[in-house]
């Protein structure tokens, strides 16, 4: 009797990065803060930036002092000379960009076309990937001043990655080659890591120069020497304890002082009185939540959110 044939082996199952180089050339449209930025620390880590496009005064004198000797081109000769194509342009003109790029003919088949949005995920490159570019959404959570300074504080940042599976490879390698760690952000949660990012670090900005406005309000001339100390403790403790961190009179129960608070900044400031109102429930929620502030203690609290909110509604 005769042995059964071996099957044969299929054909091997290639990474998506097995076809490019390991150093790649990187085309890079929109020399903003972000764009110009991510392009220094790529060719820091050996790739070729080939390429940019810088429209603003802005743009170019950003691409002279980080990308110097870099071609500045339009955004369709720019795609048409680099294996990997950032595109960190605004949100809202993502998906005009990536579709006028898809139209021109400027995008190929294997090309890697990633957007640094942390709002988009791949959705928005769809045209791209209709003419067979790889899709790639690589959002650094960092805020940008777009100089050279930005360039240490990318070490162990995070990246939101939202990606095919066939390019996680490509994009981990990318995320590494940028000393940073790839969080894999799923599509359809997109919004919300957005959401959450803006909410933690644009909001924070507001709530810091509203607190700084208040003290010189009160007299205080350099408020920044008031808040430095207690909002970088505030802000470690925050990140370390979570809910546990929470101080104050809000979280003591101490009605008569955010009477207090609510009645003087109605006067000085009534502009500040309804974030003040939203943030100090809101803290109320969490710490009830956290055991930090029992209901019964809460009640006369409680009630003088309620009424001021009621006040500034009519």
């Amino acid at each position: 009797m005769s042995a059964s044939p071996r099957p044969r082996p299929g054909p091997a199952v290639r990474p998506a990065d097995a076809a490019l180089p390991r150093d790649l050339t990187v085309g890079v449209i929109g020399a903003g803060r972000v764009g110009a930025v991510l392009g220094a620390a790529l060719a820091a880590a050996g790739h070729r930036v080939v390429a940019a496009a810088a429209v603003s005064g802005a743009s170019r004198a950003r691409l002279a002092l980080l990308l110097p000797g870099v071609a500045r081109r339009s955004a369709t000769g720019v795609a048409r000379c680099a294996d990997l194509l950032i595109v960190a342009v605004p949100d809202d003109a993502l998906a005009g960009v990536v579709a006028g790029l898809a139209g021109s003919g400027a995008l190929r088949p294997g090309q890697v076309v990633a957007h640094t949005s942390g709002a988009h995920g791949l959705a928005v490159l769809a045209p791209a990937a209709e003419v067979g570019a790889r899709p790639l959404a690589l959002h650094p959570a960092m805020t940008f001043t777009g100089t050279p300074d930005d360039l240490p504080r990318l070490a162990g940042i995070s990246y939101g990655v939202t990606a095919p599976a066939e390019l996680r490879p490509l994009a981990a390698r990318l995320v590494a080659d940028l000393g940073g760690v790839p969080e894999w952000v799923a599509e359809t949660d997109r919004p919300l890591y957005h959401a959450a990012l803006a909410h933690g670090a644009n909001h924070l900005v507001t709530l810091v120069n509203e607190a700084a406005d208040r003290l010189r309000d009160a007299g205080v001339g350099q408020p920044e020497k008031v808040l430095a100390p207690l909002l970088r403790a505030a802000l470690e403790n925050a990140l370390r304890l979570g809910d546990d961190a929470l101080t104050g009179p809000v979280s003591r129960g101490d009605a008569g002082t955010v009477e207090r608070h609510l009645a003087r900044l109605g006067e000085v400031a009534p502009e500040s009185v309804a974030p003040y109102l939203a943030l100090a429930r809101r803290t109320a929620d969490r710490a009830i939540a956290a055991g930090r502030l029992r209901p019964v203690d809460a009640e006369s609290l409680l009630g003088v959110l309620a009424g001021s909110s009621r006040e500034v509604a009519a």
